[in-house]
């Protein structure tokens, strides 16, 4: 819906600096249509940030009402600061709620350079009569070559859309009478391109009628990590309270899958209301336990030794000259220097990692391990790390049973570590890295964590809303094993439904150029939640999973490999941990020797 924005201009310096928007006023005219494309900046029609003590200044959606200026700084989303987002590196807006920030949709041509194998917006939708459905349209991506393609861009509603998704949420609304207590949320929305056409420019959706708006903030060429390789992987799985942790360094320990001469590692505030300081980081060869082997080399972040990230976005640390093993454990460490109440957690590390005492200071440069007095067996913070070089990597995005559950702590056995060790030992097919998605609990199509606040249950968002920051933003991501299911199935879910869901994934990540590979859903007859209405309804799901009709590239039969022969619906007692849900290390290491490599290769 466009409408005028009317606002008067105390000052407007040219090159787009100095602007000061004051009282509302005369209707301001509309940004002139051009088919030359601009910068983005250079076509911010609409106000969506006013300041605290006049929160009636701008008009987000039509209505009077807009963000908080305040509640986006407690955020760390600062004027101008660079929002590593799944990947993409988007800029929020300059404006400090002094100008416009936004972009009204309605088919501008916004100039945008590079190659990508996405783009990424960050959007919200708005509508005048309050909380709404979103807003959507088509769009198109204009090549060099003079090509071009369409694109679907839905943005969620600021005040309605889920949680789950959300890059930021923030806890006000302004409105011309007074700040009220009301979520609103903002959203990175990733949609594929041509890969390796150099893009020229983007032309936005239109304007998607008189019920909505759809607000461009930002828009980046996500770059697939060209020379990199992703080894290690870990998912945020919920926001969990500790501590608190005052001055204090986590030594997190994490096995490789593939090698390389370099190494950067990240670090996420998935699912965070407030930012996280890094006061230093360092890496290190695992000796024992906390122990080092060697003086840990030092990270830094854009040439600085600590960093701070912002709520929902991640950084990478700066490559670093450090020979990575293949197949080995290593020590990533990070100083908190504040207090820490709450942290992004992966729940089920399988793995102890460990901690200094309190106000013990920044401990990351010491090989020994006598400062790390405390352990944990969580990962917080640490969702990646990548070596130079390489093939790219396979991502198994699953639930407990890919995560490890029921095997020998420390021992890196689960299905994924067993393939990692199974590719570096053969030629026939590249030497992809392995990069765990899975999630102790989590499900296709339900959230078990609601995506927003602080909780005690760490099942994590739903793999279809995790799809995107788990797998397609993964450094080097080529194939996808997508081994999920159960927990749906467990918890009552139809069968048409999760087959639908595992539809919708892989859909998406073929359009992304991803392979993929489905593996039918292992037995669980014993188990408390495995009755026999849900093993017919797993049967239903395996029925389509071994024959698609081509929605998967390949298919992994798990679900063969560790029955009981003898009792379809349940593990054969040699594979199975005692629970009689998750394969012990003998059943894991089974799954993984039973995939053929050729699989897995487009």
């Amino acid at each position: 819906m466009r409408v005028a924005r009317p606002w008067t201009a105390a000052g407007i310096v040219a090159g787009g600096v100095g602007l000061a928007l004051l009282a509302p006023a005369a209707p301001a005219p509309a940004v002139p249509q051009t088919h030359q494309p601009l910068p983005l900046e250079r076509l911010f029609d609409n106000r969506a940030v006013s300041d605290d003590t006049r929160p009636g200044d701008a008009d987000f959606d039509g209505a009077g009402a807009s963000l908080s200026v305040r509640d986006l700084r407690a955020a760390g989303w600062t004027p101008g600061r660079d929002l590593a987002l799944d990947a993409a590196r988007l800029t929020w807006p300059r404006s400090a709620g002094a100008r416009p920030d936004n972009v009204l949709a309605d088919g501008q041509a916004v100039r945008l350079r590079g190659r990508a194998g996405a783009l990424t917006f960050l959007v919200a939708g708005s509508s005048p009569g309050g909380p709404g459905a979103g807003a959507s349209g088509v769009g198109t991506v204009r090549y060099r070559d003079g090509s071009s393609t369409p694109y679907a861009l839905s943005a969620p509603d600021w005040r309605a859309g889920p949680a789950a998704t959300r890059a930021v949420a923030l806890p006000h609304l302004n409105t011309p009478a007074g700040q009220r207590r009301e979520t609103a949320r903002l959203y990175a929305v990733t949609v594929p391109v041509e890969r390796g056409r150099e893009i020229a420019s983007v032309v936005l959706p239109k304007d998607p009628g008189p019920a909505a708006d759809l607000h461009v903030f930002a828009v980046s060429p996500r770059r697939p990590g060209y020379g990199w390789t992703g080894s290690w992987a870990a998912s945020t799985a919920g926001y969990t309270r500790v501590g608190p942790w005052t001055d204090q360094t986590l030594r997190l320990v994490v096995h490789t899958s593939a090698g390389g001469p370099r190494v950067r590692v990240r670090l996420a505030n998935t699912f965070a209301a407030t930012p996280v300081e890094i006061g230093g980081a360092s890496v290190a060869l695992q000796a024992s336990g906390a122990a080092a082997r060697g003086a840990p080399v030092p990270l830094a972040f854009g040439g600085r030794p600590g960093t701070s990230i912002p709520a929902g976005a991640q950084v990478f640390s700066d490559p670093v000259d450090f020979p990575v093993p293949a197949d080995a454990n290593l020590l990533v460490s990070m100083h908190l220097p504040g207090a820490v109440e709450a942290v992004p957690v992966h729940s089920q590390a399988t793995q102890r990692s460990y901690l200094s005492a309190a106000g013990s200071g920044d401990r990351t440069g010491e090989p020994g391990a006598g400062s790390f007095t405390g352990t944990l067996t969580t990962w917080p913070f640490l969702t990646g790390v990548d070596v130079r070089g390489g093939p790219g990597s396979v991502v198994a995005l699953g639930d407990s049973i890919t995560d490890g559950t029921k095997s020998t702590q420390d021992a890196n056995r689960r299905w994924p570590d067993v393939l990692s060790r199974r590719l570096r030992g053969q030629r026939e097919v590249p030497a992809y890295g392995v990069l765990n998605a899975g999630i102790s609990a989590n499900r296709v199509v339900a959230d078990r964590y609601p995506g927003e606040g602080v909780s005690t249950d760490t099942g994590g968002v739903s793999a279809q809303h995790r799809l995107e920051r788990d797998v397609l933003a993964q450094t080097g991501a080529r194939t996808v094993v997508v081994f999920q299911g159960v927990n749906d199935l467990r918890w009552g879910s139809p069968a048409e439904e999760v087959i639908a869901g595992l539809r919708s994934l892989a859909a998406r990540a073929r359009e992304r150029g991803l392979r993929v590979v489905g593996a039918t859903i292992a037995p669980c007859e014993g188990e408390s939640l495995c009755t026999a209405d849900a093993d017919v309804r797993r049967s239903a799901v395996n029925a389509f999973i071994r024959d698609s009709g081509g929605v998967f590239d390949a298919v992994l039969d798990f679900d063969a490999v560790v029955r009981d022969p003898g009792h379809p619906a349940r593990i054969l007692p040699a594979y199975d941990s005692g629970d009689h849900l998750h394969p012990g290390d003998a059943g894991l290491a089974a799954l993984a020797e039973s995939i053929e490599l050729r699989k897995l290769v487009g």
